[in-house]
């Protein structure tokens, strides 16, 4: 029996949903966040695998939805691999986190992405100087891990 895939619509408003009680750092609404990710894939030339993995890609990682749930979810191969791949593991050096991206087909667009809208200075500019110096440098490095150009 062939398992139907769930729409791009059905995925947004599942991670809509699993994000709904989680805000950023500056304290708007997580979700926010996932939009621009999603947006910043379609942007880059991503196709509906890499948004489907933007709009997840956090979901994991935050305990939203499980690693099983992700597992038996009606979601291509290429997309569950994507987020488990943006998954960090607790512990894990970021040599280690950015070499799986690297090496996992579709993973960088979408990292390129969430790093972008993280590292935006509208977005950073609310937080405390320490926070942001911090995330800033945070930032910076994990793009040149990943090969990217600066920020």
């Amino acid at each position: 029996m062939t398992q139907t895939l769930l729409t791009l619509a059905e995925i947004e408003a599942l991670a809509r949903t699993a994000h709904a009680a989680q805000t950023d750092k500056a304290g708007r609404p997580y979700t926010e966040h996932l939009q621009a990710v999603a947006d910043g894939v379609r942007e880059r030339g991503g196709d509906d695998e890499q948004i489907a993995a933007a709009w997840l890609h956090d979901a994991v990682e935050d305990d939203v939805l499980s690693e099983d749930w992700l597992r038996e979810a009606a979601l291509t191969g290429r997309t569950k691999d994507i987020v488990l791949a943006l998954t960090k593991r607790e512990g894990e050096p970021p040599e280690s986190y950015a070499k799986r991206i690297r090496t996992t087909p579709g993973a960088l667009v979408v990292k390129a992405s969430d790093l972008a809208h993280n590292a935006d200075p509208a977005r950073l500019a609310v937080l405390d100087e320490h926070t942001r110096a911090r995330l800033t440098k945070k930032y910076a490095a994990m793009r040149a891990l990943l090969g990217l150009p600066p920020g």
